[in-house]
């Protein structure tokens, strides 16, 4: 193994670690890496079916447990939560919750993530692409704290109560590759169904979403341990996570390989740099 780094995930919702980028988590706690989770919210605007909620007094404890389950699969070191509520997609009334995600200032969140960007004190740093791999609120809202926060991580004068200044080495952007969704886009609409209203609630535009691009730096191979993120997936139940590695999905997973593309933010990429296969070196 390389040295051993630390590699610190700060996403919105349980199941944001299996669904996206939990075969490239998976891979690098398997080598022995530190692999921690930031959750910014636990999930409670999701849709879930009343067998899922037998034992649990509700949809935010039935999905922390989904999360920890997952974790556990993926070998996550441990998650955090930053104890938002679940913004739920635009126009839905979780929206106007006192305590949703989105209605926290962007410089609160960052605050909360600048903590343990202190405290663990990463190697590597992960969230969404500025869209929130496919615009939801909350995506994209952690994408931007999360950035703040980086940016003043070694900043004395920012948040000095959250810790001693730090400056984690890399920071990256999960992305969703052009030509994926434009393969999948083409799927959809040959088994009949409509790529601009997708997801269990058809509000994901995923032909508008095949037409944002953004460049790959760094492709992840997770074909080694693509079963542990089937596994953490499954974990996620009550949001059909059983399903999420078969039908149209897991055929252009199988068609297309099992692997995770990410954007360098910093350092800065140099021009015409090539795409690597790790982020360790």
């Amino acid at each position: 193994m390389a040295h051993k780094k630390i590699i610190l995930a700060a996403l919105a919702h349980p199941d944001d670690e299996s669904f996206g980028m939990g075969g490239t988590l998976a891979l690098y706690a398997g080598q022995g890496h530190d692999v921690y989770l930031i959750c910014a919210t636990r999930g409670e605007a999701g849709t879930v079916a009343p067998q899922h909620l037998t034992g649990f007094d509700s949809i935010a404890e039935l999905r922390e447990s989904e999360l920890h389950c997952a974790a556990q699969q993926l070998g996550l070191k441990k998650v955090f939560f930053l104890d938002y509520r679940d913004s739920g997609m635009p126009g839905m009334a979780a929206n106007q919750h006192p305590n949703a995600q989105i209605n926290a200032p962007i410089s609160e969140v960052a605050a909360k993530v600048v903590h343990y960007l202190r405290d663990l004190k990463p190697d590597i740093v992960l969230t969404f692409d500025p869209i929130g791999g496919y615009r939801h609120p909350d995506h994209i809202h952690i994408h931007q704290a999360t950035v703040l926060a980086f940016e003043n991580a070694a900043n004395p004068a920012f948040y000095p109560q959250a810790g001693a200044p730090f400056q984690p080495a890399q920071l990256y952007f999960h992305t969703i590759p052009r030509g994926f969704l434009r393969f999948a886009v083409m799927l959809i609409r040959l088994v009949g169904k409509n790529p601009k209203k997708w997801g269990r609630n058809g509000d994901i535009d995923l032909e508008s979403l095949a037409n944002v691009h953004f460049p790959t730096h760094v492709r992840i191979d997770y074909t080694s341990v693509a079963q542990k993120k089937t596994l953490a997936s499954a974990c996620h139940a009550s949001q059909g996570g059983s399903q999420m590695r078969r039908g149209i999905l897991g055929a252009i997973f199988r068609l297309l390989g099992e692997s995770d593309t990410f954007m360098q933010v910093y350092p800065p990429p140099v021009a015409n740099q090539k795409t690597r296969s790790n982020w360790i070196g």
